[in-house]
């Protein structure tokens, strides 16, 4: 597994001879070696920009997105949750390595979090440990962002009064 993906802006599952309609290709040299091939959709950032919310990357990419994607897809810089010694660690009870830390992050506020490695664990500690409304948005990593996502954002947001 690479440590540098982008998730889920980057569908990286799709098939490696096809770039999907759309997007975009880059080579982000994140660490010395061979460049990661990254696609991206240069909508997303209009799309993310209409939402109602606070924008913060969520990324292992961390301060790097704000190099390599943000400008692609039209972002400006934004903050980015510094995962530290969290960082691709291992929980022994299925919880992603990012939950801990992202609902620290949100300190009680509403949030949503849109992942391609969310599981029942992930909503099932945020549920438990986390006292507002959270939606943890599951997408496809061969697919990426799409319509649905979008709309399941904006639907959230609505509930919320937003």
């Amino acid at each position: 597994m690479s440590h540098a993906r982008i998730r889920p802006l980057n569908p990286y599952a799709a098939q490696r001879e096809r770039r999907p309609d759309g997007y975009t290709t880059i080579r982000a040299s994140v660490r010395p070696g061979r460049p990661l091939r990254v696609w991206l959709n240069p909508g997303h950032g209009a799309a993310l920009l209409s939402l109602p919310y606070e924008l913060v990357w969520a990324t292992t990419w961390m301060a790097l997105a704000n190099r390599w994607i943000a400008p692609v897809v039209g972002l400006p810089d934004l903050p980015y949750v510094d995962f530290g010694p969290a960082l691709f660690g291992e929980r022994a009870d299925g919880v992603h390595w990012k939950t801990e830390t992202l609902v620290a992050y949100a300190g009680g506020r509403p949030f949503a979090w849109v992942d391609d490695e969310l599981s029942a664990a992930d909503s099932d500690f945020v549920t438990g440990r986390h006292p507002a409304p959270a939606l943890l948005r599951r997408v496809s990593p061969r697919v990426g962002l799409g319509d649905g996502d979008f709309e399941a954002l904006r639907e959230f947001a609505r509930g919320l009064g937003v």
